[in-house]
């Protein structure tokens, strides 16, 4: 059961979303908030596997509000669920520790989709917001902020990786989830999560969004 905390300031957008959502058989909405500070509060009371945030709100925003998650809770995975879609908004949630930036007019069936697998610790992101990240790490400033995350000497990590790995890695970039790696290349899921374990403890980071930025900023795509 996926326990989730829905937060936005417009009462009919969490109605709307506690209607649909509740339908759901493995999704249990504990909770939601109206604000930021909202937001720790209740996170902190219910303890949410999955929060959707919003990103223009009042008292505290759902990026500081994402920053102060991450920090203080970091076993818990948020969604921005907003309707903007630039640099100003999708690189600082993404800093902050976003698992998924999607936007307001997402297909229900897919927004749940998103949840399930951000949940078992997939990023989601839509493809615009997809395409500003890879911009970036592609730009002098991303080259910066690669750095920033831990990277190390690219051929002294490369060569850590078994051809298999760096397989593994290709994918990831690319978008693929772990049930789309093990078709493509016709091997288990099990043997897929332990080949993204490996790499990620070779690069020195900590999830599959560092590893896809590390393969951009690297030209392994």
């Amino acid at each position: 059961m996926i326990r989730l905390l829905i937060t936005d300031d417009h009462a009919m957008v969490r109605r709307g979303l506690q209607v649909f959502l509740a339908t759901q058989p493995d999704i249990e909405m504990i909770g939601e908030a109206a604000n930021g500070k909202e937001t720790l509060e209740r996170a902190q009371l219910l303890n949410p596997d999955v929060v959707l945030m919003d990103l223009n709100m009042p008292l505290l925003n759902g990026i500081e509000t994402t920053a102060r998650l991450a920090k203080e809770q970091p076993h818990m995975k948020v969604i921005v669920l907003t309707s903007f879609i630039d640099n100003d908004h999708v690189l600082p949630a993404i800093r902050a520790g976003a698992r998924g930036y999607l936007l307001k007019d997402i297909e229900p069936e897919d927004l749940v989709a998103a949840i399930r697998r951000v949940h078992q610790g997939q990023v989601e992101l839509h493809p615009d917001a997809a395409g500003l990240l890879m911009t970036h790490v592609t730009t002098t400033e991303g080259a910066d902020e690669a750095t920033e995350l831990g990277h190390h000497d690219e051929t002294l990590l490369l060569d850590k990786l078994t051809r298999r790995e760096q397989e593994v890695l290709q994918l990831i970039a690319s978008g693929m989830n772990n049930r789309e790696i093990s078709e493509a290349l016709y091997i288990t899921e099990k043997t897929v999560k332990t080949h993204v374990s490996h790499l990620l403890d070779k690069l020195g980071v900590a999830d599959r969004t560092q590893a896809a930025i590390y393969a951009l900023k690297h030209g392994i795509v």
